[in-house]
Order: C-alpha cells, then sequence, then structure tokens
C-alpha cells in the first residue's frame, strides 16, 4: 500500500546506501514490478508516518478475523471509525488476517452487522 503520492524521479536526490546483498534481493524479490528502491521509499515512508504519528492503518470490518473485550488503560482511536476510546472505557482488542491486534470501539462491529 503506497502511503505517499508518487514524486517524480527527476524531483529526488540521489543518495547512496550500502545494502547487504541478501537484503537487496529480498527486497527485489518482494518488490514484483514496483522496483527495489520503490518499495525502499514505501518502507521508509511510513517509518516516518508511524514515528511522527500521522500513521493511521486503514483497516475494514472485512479485516477482522476475532475480537475479545478489553479496558482501555490509555485513550485509543478505534482502527475502523477513528473515534476515540477513553482510558478505562470498555472496548474490543481484535485480531486482523494480517496478524495486527487493533483496538474497535465496542459500537463498531455491531453497527457492520
Amino acid at each position: 500500500m503506497r502511503t505517499i503520492p508518487q514524486t517524480s524521479t527527476t524531483e529526488m536526490e540521489v543518495t547512496s546506501i550500502r545494502l547487504e546483498r541478501t537484503l537487496k534481493d529480498s527486497l527485489k524479490g518482494l518488490s514484483g514490478s514496483q522496483g527495489y528502491q520503490a518499495l525502499i521509499r514505501d518502507i521508509l515512508w511510513n517509518y516516518v508516518q508511524q514515528k511522527s504519528g500521522d500513521y493511521r492503518p486503514k483497516f475494514s470490518p472485512s479485516d477482522i478475523r476475532a475480537t475479545f473485550e478489553a479496558t482501555a488503560r490509555k485513550d485509543e482511536s478505534c482502527v475502523l471509525t477513528g473515534k476515540i476510546i477513553q482510558a478505562d472505557e470498555l472496548m474490543l482488542l481484535a485480531l486482523t488476517v494480517y496478524g495486527d491486534l487493533v483496538p474497535l470501539s465496542i459500537e463498531t462491529l455491531d453497527k457492520e452487522q
């Protein structure tokens, strides 16, 4: 999933980075037709967004495999609606098809059924 709009390569700065051959080969294998340099840019942009607090994963109800009740220990944000779940409020923890464990507000899945 591309999180940053594609920039023309003529607008980019050239940077040299040293990678182990096995890492480079693995990136090439994972990148498919997009190319490993574009994959590296996507990985770096995702990292920057996550560290800056701007990142919010995109999930849909069909991505949810299982849920269980939990109590929020701090304010959380429902991954489906963005609704704030207050600290000490009952919530759901959802296991996604991607293996992520994410917070959901209690009423979120009720609306989807």
